[in-house]
């Protein structure tokens, strides 16, 4: 008996009907295992491994389908059988993932005008985020949301936001008030010098546009806070 825990099921061994693309066309996505539908996605394994055992390996080690929204490229290309191709698909779809979780088809009724609320409209986009992004929420008269724009992406030291960028979007999508928002990739939500004069600068420049700076929100992890709450506002500090 072989001591391979995942055992190299070929797919010309599966008869046609149990084949997934045959399943997938017949029965629909539902009808798929979370294996399956993996394998629909990598379309092809690699010499000395097949497409349905890179499947197993990946949803065993990342211990559940879902899990695997916070895989890298990295961590991908650590099981053998995924060369850099396939891990950058495999990741580009995970982002696609993810955003598909924050932005739902009901985002646009969203209320964010309190930081508890943001932070858990943010939580799907950052799980798993190696890198610091700036967001500015473009509301409405009702504080709906109207519009999220992503205004920079960068390495988790970089200074991300400059006012002109922010008002700009806000202007773009005739927004009435605004809430920024990034997040650190460490967990810790609590504000640097340089968010601190980051603030300071939306603050004034919202006051020159005339258009309502509700509040600057970092996002994090709640086990990351010592306060637990996975998020600081500027508002609630007095800042805003």
């Amino acid at each position: 008996m072989s001591d391979d825990p995942y055992p190299a099921l070929r797919l010309k061994d599966l008869a046609v009907n149990d084949r997934p693309q045959e399943r997938l066309e017949k029965l629909g996505p539902g009808a798929l295992s979370d294996t399956e539908l993996l394998a629909m996605l990598l379309r092809s394994g690699s010499k000395g491994h097949n497409v349905i055992t890179i499947a197993q390996r990946l949803i065993a080690e990342a211990g559940s389908l879902p899990a695997l929204v916070k895989w890298n490229e990295s961590d991908f290309r650590r099981l053998t059988g995924i060369g850099r191709v396939k891990a950058l698909q495999l990741v580009t779809v995970m982002e696609i993932v993810r955003r598909g979780l924050a932005r739902g088809p009901e985002a646009e009724e969203e209320v964010l005008n309190r930081p508890e609320l943001i932070q858990a409209h943010f939580a799907p986009q950052i799980a798993g985020l190696a890198v610091e992004k700036f967001w500015v929420l473009c509301l409405n008269r009702k504080n709906r949301l109207l519009k999220q724009v992503e205004i920079t992406s960068g390495t988790a030291t970089s200074s991300l936001a400059h006012p002109r960028e922010v008002f700009r979007a806000a202007i773009r999508h005739g927004a009435t008030a605004v809430v920024c928002v990034h997040n650190h990739p460490s967990g810790d939500p609590a504000p640097s010098a340089a968010d601190v004069q980051v603030t300071r600068q939306l603050r004034d420049a919202a006051k020159a546009v005339d258009i309502d700076l509700l509040d600057h929100v970092i996002v994090g992890r709640p086990a990351a806070d010592p306060l637990g709450r996975g998020y600081y506002s500027f508002r609630e500090s007095g800042v805003l």
